[in-house]
């Protein structure tokens, strides 16, 4: 099969149900679609809705309480914990709303992680977190504690992070959710550069409307359902 055409996401009537005192609360019902290699697709809907639930079952971060979600032919619901860290390491980036960026180190130190986690030497990794920032643009700030640095140049340096190992799949969490309307679009408009760029698939949970017309594709969950909409 040509890889261009292969599901990097395959999802079979996925289902998540949250027990409460009250009885069950049914946020996902026979969620079903895949995400081909390179694709763009952002995830719309209500606050509550289930799509940040969703991210995190497609990170192998949490699990569905029925049906499948296959990454790469893997169900991976069936892959141990360490199996599923390493996937995540090594083939999916992330960028969230809250950075989640360490405060006691500097910028380039923050995007150097997760190859230094990986096993990489800390000048193989520093230098890789380098090449990083300057797709972002931010350089400047290498060598600044994140803690100085703006709301923008966060997400940026959350950007840099999530491409810095060169990952098949990012997933991006309401990245312009915390922002200005104008760091906002610069961050919007870097993430999709990028992954077209580096060719890998992107797929972002979000509100704004602006940067979900910016990806190949747009999915809406209403009801539990998702449904198809076009990006025009």
């Amino acid at each position: 099969m040509n890889e261009t055409i292969t599901p990097v996401y395959r999802l079979n009537r996925v289902r998540k149900v949250f027990p409460e005192n009250k009885g069950a609360v049914r946020i996902l019902e026979d969620i079903s679609f895949e995400i081909r290699a390179g694709e763009s697709a952002a995830i719309v809907g209500a606050s509550g809705c289930g799509k940040t639930t969703l991210l995190q079952m497609m990170a192998g971060l949490d699990k569905p309480t029925s049906g499948e979600i296959i990454f790469r032919g893997r169900d991976l619901q069936h892959l141990d914990w360490n199996t599923k860290s390493r996937l995540r390491n090594e083939q999916i980036g992330f960028v969230f709303q809250f950075h989640h960026l360490l405060p006691e180190f500097t910028t380039v130190e923050n995007v150097a992680l997760p190859a230094m986690i990986q096993g990489e030497s800390r000048g193989v990794a520093l230098e890789r977190a380098r090449r990083a920032l300057q797709r972002t643009g931010i350089t400047r700030q290498a060598q600044q504690p994140v803690s100085t640095l703006s709301g923008g140049e966060r997400q940026l340096t959350s950007i840099a992070r999530a491409l810095s190992l060169g990952p098949e799949v990012i997933l991006a969490d309401e990245p312009t959710g915390d922002l200005d309307p104008e760091s906002g679009e610069r961050v919007a408009d870097l993430l999709v550069h990028q992954s077209r760029s580096l060719q890998c698939t992107l797929l972002v949970v979000t509100h704004n409307f602006h940067l979900a017309r910016k990806m190949d594709r747009l999915l809406q969950i209403s009801s539990g359902a998702i449904h198809e909409q076009t990006t025009e």
